[in-house]
């Protein structure tokens, strides 16, 4: 019989969900028990990081070509029938009582994890002994089509940051530079509010009602901010701009499911704030 594919189970997803439970704890200023496993488990000895490795490479590695996509994922393959299978399952077993002894279980599985639909069908051809011929050809199309996507995260970012520096100062502040360069000086800059979003985000689903009731709350107050600002500032050119922005905001919230621009705009509005009040 074939497996079913289990979040809790996934190497690739468990790994993914204590990463971002790490970000989680350091926002709310706890300590992260979340670092411990990772260094604990998924180190370059273990069966686990070793596995871990096996994910990463088809998450990371891309090709020109389907004919060498298909070879790769085959010796992917290869490899992982190489891993001790007892002490693996050991190890896994080990991770998630872990786990489970220092976090809701329930809530730490519904945190978002990018590139599921790879992590999920490499964990099923990893898993299933004997898959029906239908559903292999499947899941391996998943994987070939997942390492020959030549749109990679870098030549993203580096499109980002190219817009980012075309923009006058103004703009700027409103800019997904800025949100990134906060971020990696461990959030020590943001002010209470952005990680309070921050921690909704993480946290929880994009469509989930928390997120979309924080900033339901949290427009109007923008909105006012922003408003009695304008009232303080000369500059009729910086005037029009801001009440662009005001404008900007009524967007925000409007949707059923709440995408991830949104978040990044609430993030940018609090930052232009921060920054306004440096202005006499």
């Amino acid at each position: 019989m074939n497996k079913k594919h289990s979040k809790i189970k996934n190497t690739g997803i468990l790994f993914e969900l204590l990463v971002r439970q790490v970000a989680s704890d350091t926002l709310s200023s706890d300590k992260s028990e979340a670092i411990r496993i990772i260094k604990e488990y998924f180190s370059t000895k273990t069966q686990l990081g070793k596995e871990l490795q096996l994910y990463q490479t088809i998450i990371k590695e891309k090709f020109s070509n389907e004919k060498q996509a298909d070879r790769f994922i085959e010796a992917v393959i290869s490899s992982r029938k190489t891993l001790n299978k007892g002490k693996l399952r050991r190890e896994k077993y080990n991770l998630i009582k872990d786990i489970k002894e220092h976090y809701d279980l329930q809530k730490f599985t519904k945190a978002r994890v990018d590139n599921y639909r790879t992590l999920a069908s490499t964990y099923n051809i990893f898993e299933n002994i004997s898959l029906r011929p239908a559903e292999s050809v499947r899941l391996r199309y998943n994987l070939v089509e997942a390492v020959t996507n030549k749109k990679t995260h870098k030549a993203v970012k580096k499109q980002i940051v190219s817009e980012y520096q075309q923009q006058d100062k103004d703009m700027q502040l409103l800019s997904y530079q800025i949100l990134v360069d906060k971020f990696n000086q461990k959030y020590g800059d943001l002010t209470v509010k952005q990680k309070k979003v921050l921690r909704e985000y993480i946290n929880n689903v994009s469509n989930t009602s928390n997120l979309k009731e924080l900033i339901s709350t949290e427009v109007p107050h923008i909105k006012r901010t922003l408003q009695r600002k304008m009232k303080s500032i000369k500059d009729p050119v910086m005037r029009i701009k801001l009440k662009e922005v005001v404008k900007q905001a009524n967007r925000l919230g409007k949707r059923n499911v709440i995408k991830d621009q949104e978040v990044l705009s609430l993030m940018r509005f609090y930052e232009l704030i921060k920054e306004l009040k440096n202005i006499n």
